[in-house]
């Protein structure tokens, strides 16, 4: 029964969440005047999807979770350059605290210089720009806050959640138009491409190559603890930054000038070209994830060995080995995956006239399905932990 309602509050609270994110997404922000989107710019469709919607109609949650996604990546990036960031990420539990204090307040400030951006774009005046500044980078304060909310007593990470709501808000919208301009082929071959890329994603996602360990039996006091097996669980870390890395080198002007055709995301030297460099990175992505020696010194200290292999360097060159085989064909997975949404965009010739088209559906689909993994996982490790958490007492 505790269970169950356990899981039922969560699930309540997540639901409720969502429905307050969505509501404040609707919300018109005071002295904004609604402008009609316009249906034919390129770049239309992904900034909905970044801000579900918001940015067309400029709501109270006009930013969605953009400002969350953005404070991440900017503090790793200052943690990297300042001083003082880089000391409390090495001093624990207390330094990852500080460090998550300054992401929240980096989140407002970011939606408060994103609210300036709109309401100067937009040509306000002074009175109404103040009050439309202050709602927007309010409701990009009470997202966040929302996001803790999923964390801490729901479902999933909160802002991966908030995420995923919008872009399904979003989404279905572009088939309708999809249909009148390309018919019922360019449904099929999305369907085809949608369905491609969640299968290979989860198949790829729960592959593992376990190397088995065992564990040498020690004598504590009169009771022998040890000598049960065990593995080590290899993975191919999946990352769509390749992708979207590659698309943006070809993209560049400078680095190619006078190449235009490397520009056309349906050239196919161009597609060839881009499943190469997502190889390459995501390749030495993979490289620099694991430390052997240091998996190594652990087996050793806990009296570990992989059976049929010597322990000390011959094991850390067999894991080295095995590692080594498992990158070079997640990498390989990697480029034809990114490769799918790039052929099937190409075959429908919507890429020359939406840039980043097939980078932009390949990170939404796999996002699609690694947050819906998690959440499935979150929700089994519940249930069991409830159900053996009165042997536990």
């Amino acid at each position: 029964m505790n269970a169950h309602a356990s899981l039922r509050r969560r699930i309540l609270v997540t639901l409720g969440v969502i429905v307050l994110f969505r509501l404040g997404q609707s919300l018109p922000a005071p002295h904004v005047t609604v402008r009609a989107p316009e249906a034919d710019h390129p770049l239309r469709w992904i900034l909905d999807l970044a801000t579900g919607g918001g940015l067309s109609t400029l709501p109270v949650f006009a930013f969605g979770v953009l400002p969350c996604l953005a404070a991440r990546p900017v503090l790793r990036a200052l943690t990297i350059l300042i001083p003082r960031p880089a000391a409390l990420r090495a001093e624990g539990e207390a330094g990852a605290r500080a460090l998550l204090r300054y992401q929240r307040w980096l989140t407002v400030v970011l939606g408060l210089l994103g609210a300036i951006a709109v309401v100067v774009f937009r040509g306000l005046d002074f009175l109404g720009g103040a009050v439309a500044v202050a709602c927007l980078a309010a409701g990009a304060a009470v997202v966040l806050r929302l996001t803790e909310v999923i964390t801490d007593r729901g479902f999933g990470d909160g802002v991966r959640i908030l995420l995923l709501t919008q872009v399904l808000a979003v989404l279905p919208a572009g088939f309708p138009r999809l249909y009148e301009t390309k018919g019922w082929a360019a449904i099929a071959v999305v369907a085809v491409v949608t369905l491609s890329i969640t299968v290979l994603t989860i198949v790829f996602a729960q592959a593992q190559r376990r190397i088995p360990v065992q564990y040498a039996k020690r004598m504590i006091g009169v009771r022998a603890y040890g000598g049960s097996p065990s593995y080590i669980p290899l993975r191919f870390p999946q990352s769509n930054s390749p992708a979207v890395l590659a698309a943006v080198l070809l993209s560049l002007p400078v680095l190619w000038p006078g190449v235009d055709w490397l520009r056309d995301e349906g050239n196919p030297g161009r597609i060839a070209i881009y499943f190469v460099l997502v190889c390459l990175f995501a390749f030495l992505r993979a490289v620099g994830t694991m430390d052997i020696d240091q998996v190594t010194r652990d087996l050793v200290r806990v009296g570990g060995f992989v059976p049929g292999i010597r322990p000390g360097p011959w094991t850390a060159d067999y894991i080295g080995y095995v590692r080594h085989r498992i990158i070079g064909v997640g990498a390989l997975c990697s480029g034809v995956v990114a490769l799918i949404p790039a052929v099937g965009l190409a075959l429908l010739d919507v890429s020359p006239r939406v840039p980043f088209a097939g980078v932009t559906l390949l990170v939404v689909l796999v996002f699609l399905v690694s947050v819906a993994l998690d959440t499935v996982r979150q929700i089994e490790s519940l249930r069991q932990r409830e159900r053996y958490e009165p042997f536990l007492r």
